[in-house]
């Protein structure tokens, strides 16, 4: 009953001081935090080093499954594994420190100042390039931001009871209609920044240089309140896509983890229900990712 007490007594957003830029930077780097998603993790892997992700700093939240080998064996040199399972709290007051909130900075400070860009998704999000043929390509022309919000783009179960053969992209092909729905749960951003200008985070908002405006896409910067705004959307040049469910039974997987921050069992059963029902209400079809892959297979 009283589950969004607990959530308002945590710390969510932490201040950094950036890291200093290193004279060669350059490319994009993913920041991760997992646990135990050996169903799906090689296919998300494998999606986004196509892509032209340089680094992957992946953090390690109590994996007992297959998932860090299967990530050793897709990526190679390319993936850094960080042990992050843990619940820390203030001392003096208890609130919780959010643990996803310490990964990201922890990255940006420790190995930011070797990349251009730092994109900060989990599993169940794809960054789907929607014209050129990777992800440096498509981030090109926004050399003058310094942080670039994408909303989400909602996709349901698709009828899948139980995980269908094939993976994520291929099966899970209709999502909400409306990325800037007002519904609740359903509009929200992840973030792709510069990391050698972050302040302050949260997992959704970052502050670059003291400030919270954000790019769009098309390199339009918005302040944080406007971001909001259906004048903000665009995923012109890369879409961010949201398997939020999977299929039912992985549905059900979720829920019974739990939540990032500690939240009572009745109350996360119902705001994720109330999101799923609000995804799967007059879906739309959309087939970005899969036409993504089949324009880089014939490079």
């Amino acid at each position: 009953m009283f589950g969004f007490l607990q959530r308002s007594l945590s710390i969510t957003r932490i201040g950094i001081d950036p890291p200093k830029a290193a004279p060669d930077r350059h490319g994009i780097a993913i920041v991760l935090i997992v646990r135990d998603e050996a169903a799906h993790i090689a296919e998300w892997a494998r999606f986004h080093a196509g892509a032209g992700v340089a680094a992957f700093f992946v953090y390690d939240n109590g994996c007992t499954d297959h998932t860090m080998p299967i990530l050793r064996e897709v990526l190679a040199d390319r993936l850094t594994v960080v042990p992050w399972n843990q619940k820390f709290r203030d001392a003096r007051r208890g609130h919780e420190i959010h643990n996803q909130v310490l990964a990201y900075g922890h990255a940006v400070r420790n190995f930011g100042s070797s990349f251009r860009w730092m994109a900060f998704i989990d599993v169940d999000e794809f960054l789907v390039p929607k014209q050129a043929a990777s992800l440096p390509a498509a981030l090109a022309h926004l050399d003058h931001c310094r942080s670039l919000s994408l909303p989400w783009h909602m996709f349901g179960r698709n009828g899948h009871d139980v995980p269908p053969e094939g993976g994520v992209i291929a099966n899970y092909t209709r999502r909400n209609p409306d990325p800037m729905s007002k519904a609740k749960g359903l509009r929200n951003f992840k973030m792709i920044v510069d990391p050698c200008h972050v302040t302050a985070l949260k997992v959704h908002e970052m502050w670059v240089d003291g400030r919270t405006d954000s790019c769009n896409d098309l390199g339009v910067s918005f302040s944080l309140t406007a971001r909001e705004s259906p004048a903000f959307y665009s995923a012109a040049h890369v879409q961010l896509n949201h398997y939020y469910t999977r299929s039912t039974a992985e549905l059900q997987a979720k829920i019974a983890r739990g939540p990032n921050l500690t939240t009572p069992d009745a109350d996360h059963l119902r705001r994720v229900m109330r999101k799923v029902a609000a995804i799967e209400a007059g879906e739309v079809e959309d087939r970005a990712a899969i036409e993504y892959l089949a324009r880089i297979a014939h490079l």
